[in-house]
């Protein structure tokens, strides 16, 4: 997971609620806030690095309070559309610490950030062992309940690892718990965290039935 540039230690933000990104996985965003545009703008003339950090809910749409930990991403893609959108996408790099907000005279929020406790982030994915059947048992069992469809052949010939990441991803957990599967220490305890909330989502289906 090579890079040429380092990702800096003051990184601006972008807070979204609901999303996560995790190191080499790929997250496509539609950017159309000026002041995210704005940003954007700064990141391709800089360092080409931006942090994707949760915001908590119930706080201010504006300047909402920020998680703890977040992910810095590499910009991958960009392109302007013609009502003044960006479509981007961003690559994992690793995740941070939060330590400090830093005061600038931009519309966005920038902050210094600590990576050290995610050294292992920029290392190439490593196999795990775990129940590949039993995730996709659960998964099978919760697309059904909410009348969703997947490639079960692609799912089936996904590494663990990679399926079990871009699960936390893009499966619809609530905010708490794509933020826990963050911050799990890799691959191999998100997945006993995600065999967890799956087997909870299916027993509430299924009026605390497990089938």
């Amino acid at each position: 997971m090579s890079h040429p540039i380092d990702p800096p230690e003051d990184l601006p933000l972008f807070p979204l609620q609901g999303v996560i990104l995790l190191p080499g996985e790929i997250l496509p965003l539609n950017v159309f806030e000026p002041r995210y545009l704005n940003m954007l703008d700064d990141v391709r003339r800089g360092s080409g690095h931006l942090g994707i950090i949760q915001s908590r809910s119930g706080t201010d749409l504006q300047q909402p309070v920020l998680a703890g930990t977040g992910s810095v991403g590499r910009l991958k893609q960009w392109q302007e559309t013609g009502d003044g959108r960006y479509l981007i996408s961003l690559v994992g790099i690793s995740r941070f610490r939060l330590v400090r907000e830093v005061e600038r005279q931009t519309p966005y929020r920038v902050a210094t950030v600590d990576y050290s406790l995610y050294r292992d982030d920029r290392l190439p994915r490593a196999a795990i062992e775990g129940d590949h059947d039993r995730l996709l048992q659960l998964l099978q069992a919760w697309f059904k309940a909410e009348h969703l469809t997947a490639d079960w052949d692609s799912v089936r010939a996904t590494p663990l690892a990679t399926l079990v990441d871009q699960l936390s991803m893009s499966a619809p957990f609530p905010s708490d718990d794509r933020q826990a599967l963050l911050e799990a220490r890799g691959p191999a305890q998100r997945l006993t965290l995600i065999l967890a909330l799956l087997a909870e989502r299916i027993a509430g289906e299924a009026g605390g039935a497990m089938h």
